[in-house]
């Protein structure tokens, strides 16, 4: 193997308090010794992208199935619970792995449940049967949840330690990159010719390229901090006694499980609420050339993909970026306060059905979601020394939120309208910005945020 760099401890140095450093970016990824860690940074950053666009295709087979296989909206929601349950399955066991095994093995390991899911989506098919492909979305999630598992707090450590916040961001950017290409290309695929294999074997040959990169070169392995003084072989009942961090894990609950309910429904909302969207999408696009040709919408369900993929997916994107940049001027917990009290009014606009206002207010909660998953992430991992793994590991479980709202907003939905199925998402960033008001009275420590990959 390619040994890329081992660098010496990370020097521990008193706590402080945001903003971050304003250094340059090069600062943002330097070793302890003077070297870079970007190159590390920049391969772990590609499988946020690839897990990314396996989301963003979720938020159109919702749809593609209540069309295909006649199921109701509720029982549509079971595609996003068959993905997140896998995260509630596998990201205990991930942490154990990673523990014994080291990050970088636990990453193919994750790489290839993910390959494996990937390829089982052409039996499903084969089949026409909607059990065999939520089985395969749980293998794919195994995948996704081990790897989330390593790669989220992983990014945290690739450089100073006040950095920690902006790094994980940066890299979530690409993961919100993924999340345009998803929607764009299932939407054309997928409604537009009735095939749901292809985009998945693709995924699973590429996935497949990606494992085989992380075999031939070592990522860096970098001590972790302990000025907490926590003993080595803590119970995980020591993680209770952290309050910061048994709270990020509920809003971490919430937030995908808000994230989830509002991509799951998304196209429901558009199509239902909003006369013309077809024809509205479709003249815009007649002023986007080649572009607009190639995804001009033949249907309304195509035209609210194109909605999410560019104006959701889109603002995510950029407002992950953004707020990387915003975070050298605006500690993150006070941008999280910021972020999820207007997502929580956004979602009363969404619920009083106004139309093209309403719409707009909805794919605008992605800029401000777009922060949220990465910054309670890092918030929770602070203080924590040799608990980090597991409190990593944990933190990627509460990504199981997301197996539990769809569900219950397709009864809302089937019960009482698409629009009131809103509110639990509204009740979700609630909360969110209350526990980032809480935290952001604490101050950050400079060098809390390191982990040991072994």
């Amino acid at each position: 193997m390619k040994k890329i760099m081992t660098p010496p401890s990370r020097p521990t140095g008193g706590p402080g308090s945001l903003p971050p450093s304003t250094g340059g970016p090069g600062s943002l990824f330097r070793s302890p010794d003077g070297g870079s860690f970007l190159l590390p940074f920049a391969m772990v950053t590609s499988l946020f992208l690839l897990w990314g666009f396996a989301h963003g295709l979720l938020d159109v087979l919702d749809k593609h199935f209540q069309n295909t296989l006649h199921v109701s909206k509720a029982e549509s929601g079971m595609v996003q619970f068959s993905l997140y349950i896998g995260y509630l399955v596998m990201a205990g066991p991930a942490g154990s792995f990673m523990k014994r095994y080291g990050y970088q093995k636990g990453i193919i390991l994750g790489l290839l449940l993910f390959a494996a899911g990937a390829f089982l989506f052409y039996p499903a098919a084969r089949l026409g049967a909607y059990i065999p492909f939520l089985i395969a979305l749980f293998i794919l999630a195994c995948g996704l949840s081990t790897i989330e598992t390593a790669a989220n707090p992983y990014t945290t450590t690739l450089g100073p330690p006040d950095g920690a916040a902006r790094r994980i961001n940066i890299a979530q950017s690409f993961n919100g990159m993924g999340w345009i290409l998803g929607p764009l290309i299932g939407g054309m695929l997928i409604f537009g010719a009735n095939e749901l294999v292809t985009p998945y074997l693709w995924i699973g040959v590429l996935v497949l390229l990606v494992c085989g990169s992380f075999t031939i070169v070592r990522l860096p392995v970098i001590p972790e901090d302990n000025r907490e003084g926590i003993a080595e072989n803590a119970s995980i009942a020591e993680l209770l006694k952290h309050r910061g961090f048994v709270l990020a894990v509920i809003a971490q609950f919430l937030y995908v499980a808000a994230q989830t309910g509002v991509n799951s429904f998304f196209i429901n909302y558009v199509t239902e609420t909003t006369a013309g969207v077809q024809a509205t999408v479709a003249h815009a696009m007649q002023h986007l050339g080649r572009f607009g040709d190639i995804f001009m919408p033949h249907n309304p369900e195509q035209a609210a993909s194109l909605i999410l993929a560019l104006g959701g997916m889109g603002s995510f994107w950029i407002g992950r970026l953004s707020a990387a940049y915003i975070m050298k001027f605006v500690s993150p917990p006070r941008l999280l306060t910021l972020y999820a009290t207007v997502n929580t009014v956004l979602m009363v606009l969404v619920i009083l059905r106004l139309g093209w206002p309403s719409v707009i207010a909805l794919f605008s909660t992605y800029f401000f979601m777009s922060l949220m998953f990465p910054t309670i992430f890092a918030l929770g991992l602070r203080n924590l020394g040799p608990l980090t793994k597991r409190a990593a590991s944990i933190l990627v479980m509460a990504v199981a939120g997301g197996a539990f709202c769809p569900p219950l907003m397709g009864v809302i939905a089937d019960h009482s309208g698409m629009s009131v199925a809103f509110i639990v998402p509204l009740g979700c960033f609630a909360f969110i910005a209350w526990f980032a008001a809480t935290e952001s009275r604490k101050p950050i420590p400079m060098n809390s945020m390191a982990i040991n990959p072994h």
